[in-house]
């Protein structure tokens, strides 16, 4: 197995913070990590002259590369470096295209720029941001064999995906003098030697890449020091003061996307501020559903927000009053008032808001390369093409035609002001009645569909490991509970008054300052959220904490990682078996799970992956602390340093308070069976 890192930057660019690179720490670091082949990739740019300093210093194989912002995503491009001036040209073309942090070039310029693609090694961002988009995956298909990613998460939800292009999970390191320590992130390849033909055919099939040298995918490297971490479920254990919360606290800063559950984080002592933070930390929890179960709703308030309803009753009574006394004056008529054009109204331009949506939906349809299968089944991309060109065709004729009218009608617009300067007759006022009567009618339907999402309704009811939780729809109570929901210190009162009359009630919305119109569409209903224990009542104070934790862990899916401290210090033994353990053990199939513990409970019961003992030791008065690493099948675990120490004796003394201890337990619980 060779270990590779080909994503470093030596160079800072108009991408990159500045930094100053150190040839010290590079050396430092290819030791430290033991790397086989590395590859500088700095951002559009490649420095030949510090390359060859670098495949000078380090004993290992380097190979030229660039990272090129392409399509708003990014690609690495490494060559096999035998052609170094003709590589430096073509990274020089790259260099001069980007020339703000914001740019990106196309793929036409890439491939003009690279014409032969085939000679490199091609690596996009793939589960990684900024991920090159699918259609420029689409376009350099025949090129990509592998695809770089952020986290042990996603490396190993590539390898399980058939579809998923081969994961390499690498540093994107800044190799600086201030860099403290060193990343682990890194990649293990099935290669004999470290050529550029042997890393491709290696990065052409999953079964030859792993994150770690020998455990492949299930083990990875978690911190520079050499702590390897199971991509299932870890347990760290220690006694008090060992740096257990220090190691917790050091992975989750190395790695990012983590969920940290913090040791009494979810326990409030105060039962009165217990309360109001549990609804808070709900409300704020379950925002996603609300936004999602609305976001229909949203799109009919935004639309209404558009219209003005009273300001076209006033332009109807203006013109049914201009009417009248265009009629009363008729016999002051003369010349100029006679004209035809004195009272013509104006042509309806019309919007290409449709036609446009259509298109952009005909398009995605064609592009689309997820779901292509299924709609192929039921639409050819011929057709796909033949209506969308036919769909533009209709585009270019509209606005033609809307440019057309808009010059007659400014046309127009000139004549009539010219013909009212000579004539003291009045004029009919100008009015879009067809306009007018969609917005009554958009008036109207507002109402019915206000009225319809603020009747009382049960929308949503979810189990979590044996509660619930329960959401009802239903119209707000109190201009308070407007308030509450808005979090800003405004008054509510007006809007309350006319809450019953949905288009009244939008007007007075406008009215209040610092609502922005995006947010409207949530003071016309009110979700409110309960949790329920087993037996359907809310829950208790406890309840309330163990629900969290619950809700907390389940959360985590979202993550890549997920770190937990010592959950035993605030529930009791039969929540943490029954509920915790089972919970902890689903989302370690998805995600790395790190547990800090005290309690046999969880460290034992929970049946973890891998297992990590930290212990202090002093020599000298110098205070050490000292990880030591293995499955829980193992008979000893191995320190970072190589030395070794009895798994039993860890776990004996960790979670049952050392072997007499737990030998005199076990006579207690003898003596109380016996008596039964």
């Amino acid at each position: 197995m060779k270990k590779i890192d080909f994503h470093i930057h030596t160079v800072p660019s108009i991408s990159d913070s500045a930094f100053t690179f150190s040839m010290d720490r590079m050396k430092e670091y290819v030791e430290k990590r033991e790397l086989d082949g590395i590859a500088i990739t700095n951002h559009n740019l490649f420095d030949l002259k510090q390359f060859g300093e670098i495949a000078n210093a380090v004993a290992i194989r380097v190979f030229p590369g660039i990272e090129i912002d392409l399509e708003g995503g990014q690609l690495l491009l490494i060559s096999d470096g035998t052609e170094l001036q003709d590589f430096d040209a073509k990274c020089r073309s790259i260099k001069e295209s980007i020339t703000t942090a914001a740019d990106s070039i196309s793929i036409s310029t890439f491939k003009s720029v690279f014409p032969d693609l085939s000679k490199y090694l091609l690596i996009p961002h793939y589960d990684k941001k900024p991920e090159l988009p699918q259609s420029a995956l689409e376009s350099l298909k025949d090129f990509i064999i592998a695809g770089e990613v952020s986290s042990p998460k996603k490396f190993i939800y590539c390898l399980k995906d058939p579809k998923s292009l081969t994961p390499v999970y690498f540093s994107d390191s800044r190799i600086k003098t201030a860099l403290s320590e060193f990343s682990p992130r890194q990649t293990y390849i099935d290669a004999g030697e470290v050529t550029f033909a042997a890393i491709r055919t290696c990065l052409r099939d999953k079964n030859k890449v792993s994150l770690s040298r020998e455990d492949g995918h299930k083990i990875f490297d978690a911190l520079g020091n050499g702590l390897r971490l199971s991509t299932g479920l870890n347990v760290i254990l220690g006694e008090r003061s060992t740096g257990k919360s220090f190691t917790l606290d050091q992975i989750y800063k190395t790695f990012s996307n983590v969920k940290y559950i913090k040791q009494f984080s979810l326990v409030e002592r105060n039962a009165e501020a217990d309360e109001k933070r549990f609804n808070e930390l709900l409300s704020a929890g379950q925002s996603r559903f609300t936004q999602d179960y609305l976001k229909k709703f949203q799109a009919v308030v935004d639309d209404m927000a558009k219209v003005d309803v009273d300001k076209d009753e006033r332009a109807v009574e203006r013109y049914v009053d201009s009417l009248k006394k265009n009629a009363q004056e008729f016999e002051k008529a003369d010349l100029f008032s006679k004209a035809q054009l004195f009272n013509e109204s104006d042509f309806s331009e019309g919007g290409s808001g449709t036609i446009k949506a259509l298109i952009g939906a005909v398009t995605a349809l064609i592009e689309n390369v997820e779901y292509r299968e299924i709609i192929d089944r039921h639409v050819t991309i011929e057709a796909l093409k033949k209506l969308a060109v036919e769909l533009m065709l209709q585009y270019v004729a509209e606005t033609a035609a809307s440019l057309k009218k808009r010059f007659l009608n400014d046309l127009l617009g000139s004549i009539r002001k010219s013909l009212q300067v000579h004539t003291a007759a009045a004029p009919v006022e100008d009015i879009d009645l067809y306009l007018v009567a969609v917005g009554r009618k958009k008036s109207e339907k507002f109402r019915a569909v206000v009225k319809a999402v603020q009747s009382e309704r049960e929308i949503l009811r979810k189990d979590i490991q044996g509660f619930q939780i329960v959401a009802v729809r239903k119209p707000f109570s109190s201009a308070q509970a407007l308030k509450s929901l808005s979090a800003r210190k405004v008054k509510f009162r007006d809007a309350f008054a006319a809450y019953a009359e949905p288009y009244s009630f939008l007007t007075v919305l406008r009215t209040i300052g610092g609502l922005e119109e995006a947010e409207y569409f949530k003071f016309f209903t009110h979700i409110e959220y309960r949790i329920l224990n087993k037996d359907g009542n809310d829950v208790s104070g406890g309840e309330r904490s163990e629900f969290q934790l619950l809700n907390e862990i389940h959360d985590s899916q979202q993550f890549d990682m997920l770190l937990i401290d010592e959950p035993e210090a605030s529930f009791d033994n039969l929540f943490l078996m029954n509920n915790v353990n089972e919970l902890i053990r689903d989302i370690s199939k998805l995600i790395p799970v790190v547990v800090v513990t005290h309690n046999n409970t969880v460290g034992a019961s929970i049946k973890p992956d891998y297992v990590i003992h930290t212990r202090k030791s002093t020599s000298g008065g110098v205070v050490n602390y000292g990880l030591y690493t293995g499955h829980p099948s193992d008979k000893f675990l191995t320190g970072l340093d190589g030395s070794t120490i009895e798994n039993l004796e860890v776990l004996l003394n960790c979670l049952e308070a050392g072997q007499a201890a737990y030998a005199e337990r076990g006579k207690g619980y003898e003596i109380l069976k016996d008596r039964r």
